[in-house]
């Protein structure tokens, strides 16, 4: 990506009142995101796609892979405050270790001050949780790594 096109995405931000864009081409990512300025800020990723078979990893790496594939992520479905409780003096949904069922409330997020409960889709094993309480989250954000039971 050069710096002409690097222009014009920032043209392209400013005429739609854009404050964040993402663009992929060829294994290289970009992201514009105005600060807090109005000055835009660039970050760029460089990455290679490499091949996901478990033939292809070393064999402690295939006795590790099956447990790493196996985990399922929870994403935010929207824009918002991350809250791992129903209030601040509750205590939280699910902590690592947890088990969760279908249906199952495992947090909340915050989005034009409605509380949105965020459920599970399958039964498992909370792994991680990856947002901490009160942090903002965009659409997409992965919230928690489940294993599936």
């Amino acid at each position: 990506m050069n710096v002409k096109e690097l222009k014009e995405m920032i043209a392209l931000m400013n005429e739609n009142g854009l404050v964040e864009i993402e663009i992929e081409r060829e294994g290289l990512r970009v992201r514009i995101r105005k600060g807090v300025s109005g000055v835009p800020e660039i970050t760029q990723e460089k990455y290679i796609i490499q091949p996901t078979g478990v033939a292809s990893l070393s064999p402690a790496a295939k006795e590790a892979a099956p447990s790493e594939t196996k985990r399922i992520e929870i994403k935010a479905p929207m824009v918002g405050t991350f809250y791992r409780a129903p209030a601040p003096d509750a205590p939280p949904f699910v902590e690592v270790g947890s088990d969760i069922e279908p249906g199952q409330v495992v947090c909340i997020i915050e989005a034009m001050k409605l509380m949105n409960e965020i459920k599970a889709e399958v039964k498992g094993k909370v792994v991680d949780i990856l947002v901490e309480n009160a942090q903002p989250v965009e659409f997409g954000h992965v919230l928690f790594l489940i294993e599936p039971a």
